[in-house]
């Protein structure tokens, strides 16, 4: 019986905090999309530069470290 009184107690103190949360979260991702979709312009625009970068590298026969003898990955 204490357990059912515990849950009830514990129900009536954050129920309405967990049914707020529940309701605000589409608008916080709402708010946050536009942060999101300039990250990933930001990843796009950073490996075009690496791409652009390493170029004459890869040209000159470079294809990077192979991971079967690279000690610290």
């Amino acid at each position: 019986m204490t357990h059912f009184l515990l849950f009830i107690v514990l129900f009536l103190m954050f129920g309405p905090i967990a049914i707020l949360a529940f309701l605000l979260y589409p608008i916080f991702w709402i708010l946050l999309l536009p942060f999101r979709l300039l990250g990933l312009a930001f990843e796009g625009l950073f490996e075009l530069l690496r791409g652009i970068i390493l170029l004459p590298a890869r040209l000159l026969g470079y294809r990077g470290h192979d991971d079967r003898y690279c000690r610290y990955s």
